[in-house]
This record gives structure tokens, C-alpha cells and sequence, in this order.
């Protein structure tokens, strides 16, 4: 018995086009089948005016680029075409659901956060020492693959530097302070944008710009030692905030490796009742008190 394959939307260069995707970004999304690999990819439909006419080559220079990026975290980008006046960007099609429904409108697990915080941040590392900016880091935007990885989508990576015309959807969700006030944003904005995230995960809230209160004020089951680098990492001046992605991950990871020799870090413990142990201790305790005062009232009496 033969599987029909389902007849394609469109088609763009090699590509059929099947299905449509919620976008997170300009343009359209679409499951689509490379017909000379035989793979199903993601490929986005740019509206044309995301680029004008004069930067379109280079940015799908800039975009051929990204094959280069090569980082277990970042989506792979497959392929840069022109077509009817569109410019498409193909990239690898992943299984799995957005961070901010595995947040699900509150704060998950503290090892679970610093965890996809370190895949966050060595992913954009790795950018940076390619020369790209990201920018476009939210909840909305990362991947959390059928096996629990974040994937950082590669297309805003070269989205930066002017590309985008002035008709073009805002992508920028998680801007830092110097961002929203229109200035120049480098690879400092990039760690604000991965804190915030961050901060995020372990509080249910995004940070405010002008500072933010520690993350274990609204959730007790967070570290001091986390505390202090999500703090760091929001900082509302750049300066006072890491100056390496590579380092803040860093810091992340032995701040976790420390934790786990320490004991279980999470918050299971909050939506759990009391443990039933706690009465029975108490009634435990009072009958000890009431044999010693009985002995002691003997020893008189005798």
C-alpha cells in the first residue's frame, strides 16, 4: 500500500510547499519537501518589504552565511533563494513546541531553567564569534525539541544591521533598555535578552527595564548565587552586565555543576500539600515531653 503525498500549497524553487506554520516573525512559515533531498524543511516567505531592493544581496549574503553557524542549539539554515520578487530562507524543520508553552504562564523548574539558559547563551556565543547579533530572543521564538532542546531561530540572526525596512515586523519581543530607547544594540543586548528570558522562566514575569527585583523574590526556591548572575545579566546598563555571552554561560554552568552537589534544586515542593510526616513528627515529640515529665515526677515521688 502506497502513502499519498499530499498535494503542495505552492511551489518555491525545489520546495512544495504543504503546510502553513504560525510564523513568530515576518513573512509566511511553511512545512514544505525538498523534492532534490528528500527532507522535509521550514521554509519563510518574506514579505518584500522586509528588504528593500538596494540591501537585498547582501542581505541573503549575509543570510547563505548562517550554513556557516554550525551550533547544536541554533536552527540550521539550509538554503537563500529569490523568487517572484520574494526572498525565502530555508532552514531545518523542527518537532516540538514554543518555551513559552512549556513555561505555560508560570515559573518551571530552577536546574530546568539554567539548563536552556546555558543552550541559550552558548548558542548565541557561538554567533558572536561569527560576527551576528541576535535580537530576536523571546519565549515565543525558542524551540524546545522532542528531546528537551532549545533551538534559537537562525533567521533573525541575519534580520540585523538595517536589513529590515521600516514596513517590517517587529521581531525584537525581549529588547533591552538600550534597544527600546532606539540605541545601538551589540552583543550585550543579546545577554539582556537571554536574562530576561531567564528571568522569566524562574519568576512567570519579565524583568523591568529601569531594574529588577531578585528573581527569589517571587520564587523562594531560587539561589542567592542564581540571583546574583540573572541580575547581572538584566542589568539595565550595559556596562554593568556581562561582556561575553560565553562567560555568562559559563558562570551558569558552574553555579549549576555546585548546585547539584548541594542537592536537588526545583519547585516541586510548591505545589505539593504539607508532607504527611509533619503531624505525625509533632505528636511524636509530645508524647517524648510528657515521658520525660512523668519520669522526672517519679524520681520526686520516690
Amino acid at each position: 500500500m502506497t502513502t499519498r503525498v499530499p498535494a503542495p500549497i505552492a511551489v518555491i524553487a525545489h520546495y512544495n510547499l504543504l503546510e502553513r506554520l504560525e510564523p513568530a516573525g515576518p513573512g509566511e512559515l511553511f512545512r514544505a519537501r525538498d523534492t532534490k533531498k528528500g527532507r522535509t524543511v521550514a521554509v519563510r516567505v518574506l514579505p518584500e518589504a522586509f528588504v528593500d531592493a538596494s540591501a537585498r544581496q547582501v542581505f541573503m549574503e549575509r543570510a547563505r552565511g548562517l550554513a556557516a553557524l554550525s551550533h547544536p542549539n541554533v536552527t540550521t539554515v539550509f538554503d537563500v533563494g529569490e523568487q517572484d520578487g520574494r526572498v525565502y530562507v530555508v532552514f531545518e524543520f523542527l518537532r516540538g513546541q514554543s518555551l513559552r508553552t512549556e513555561m505555560g504562564g508560570r515559573a518551571i523548574n530552577v536546574r530546568r531553567a539554567m539548563d536552556l539558559a546555558v543552550q541559550m547563551a552558548d548558542a548565541v556565543a557561538d554567533a558572536h564569534a561569527c560576527g551576528y547579533v541576535h535580537g530576536g530572543l523571546s519565549p515565543d521564538s525558542v524551540v524546545i525539541t522532542a528531546k528537551g532542546h532549545a533551538k534559537i531561530p537562525a533567521f533573525a540572526l541575519a534580520s540585523r544591521e538595517g536589513f529590515a525596512g521600516p514596513d517590517a515586523v517587529h521581531l525584537h519581543d525581549y529588547d533591552s533598555p538600550e534597544e527600546a530607547r532606539g540605541l545601538a544594540s551589540d552583543e550585550r543586548s543579546d545577554i539582556y535578552s537571554v536574562g530576561a528570558v531567564l528571568y522569566e522562566m524562574l519568576t512567570g514575569r519579565r524583568p523591568l527595564h529601569r531594574g529588577a527585583s531578585a528573581p527569589s523574590a517571587s520564587n523562594p526556591h531560587v539561589p542567592r548565587e542564581v540571583d546574583d548572575i540573572v541580575l547581572r545579566a538584566v542589568a539595565p546598563n550595559p556596562d554593568s552586565r556581562y561582556q561575553s555571552s560565553a562567560t555568562f554561560a559559563a558562570e551558569l554552568r558552574s553555579i549549576g555543576s555546585m548546585l547539584d552537589v548541594r542537592g536537588a534544586v526545583g519547585d516541586e515542593d510548591d505545589h505539593q500539600e504539607a508532607p504527611p510526616h509533619s503531624a505525625s513528627r509533632t505528636v511524636v515529640l509530645t508524647i517524648a515531653m510528657l515521658l520525660v515529665i512523668a519520669a522526672i515526677a517519679w524520681w520526686f515521688l520516690r
